[in-house]
């Protein structure tokens, strides 16, 4: 991996612009032909809100409107909207990434799961209010819970693979700043 904390910095950018790009690219691949009943997890929200509560250095506002902004119009949806809603979110965990530092991981989980929801929730009720067609409030809800659920195998596969910790309390960056 990267020697300094700067490279590091931009290593870890890099790799979650990468990795949405990725992530969008496959959710564009037609593996399957007829329609699903059931939502899968948006796993770039949990690994975007994994990334945001465990290095927020990493993340910068620019890349997260970035990557969902790119996935707004290539999946038909309203565009901007929903990362808009996802900016907002990061940016308040963002504010109190400092604060799950030092709790458990179990704080952090629900912490994030209450976000997911008011993800939900705040792009369903903006969407309504413009009377625009959405996906059935069951399948919403379910993606959700499936995304809730697959919070802890974002957060195992982020520290497996590009090795994003929690930064120690007291852990500085190149600049002398907390992490």
């Amino acid at each position: 991996m990267a020697e300094s904390p700067v490279a590091q910095r931009w290593f870890g950018r890099f790799w979650f612009v990468v990795l949405a790009l990725g992530l969008i690219f496959l959710q564009l691949l037609p593996l399957q032909t007829i329609p699903r009943t059931w939502a899968p997890p948006d796993m770039m929200l949990a690994i975007t809100l994994a990334w945001v509560a465990r290095r927020p250095d990493l993340v910068p506002a620019m890349s997260i409107v970035f990557a969902f902004l790119l996935a707004d119009l290539l999946f038909l949806r309203p565009p901007g909207l929903l990362a808009l809603v996802i900016l907002l979110a990061t940016e308040f965990l963002r504010a109190r990434s400092e604060t799950l530092r030092s709790g458990s991981f179990a704080f952090e989980w629900i912490t994030v799961a209450l976000i997911i929801v008011a993800i939900t929730l705040g792009n369903r009720a903006i969407i309504a209010v413009t009377e625009s067609h959405q996906a059935p409030l069951a399948l919403a809800m379910f993606q959700m819970m499936m995304t809730i659920l697959a919070y802890p195998a974002a957060v195992l596969v982020s520290y497996l693979a590009f090795g994003i910790r929690r930064p120690a309390l007291g852990e500085v960056d190149a600049f002398g700043r907390p992490v």
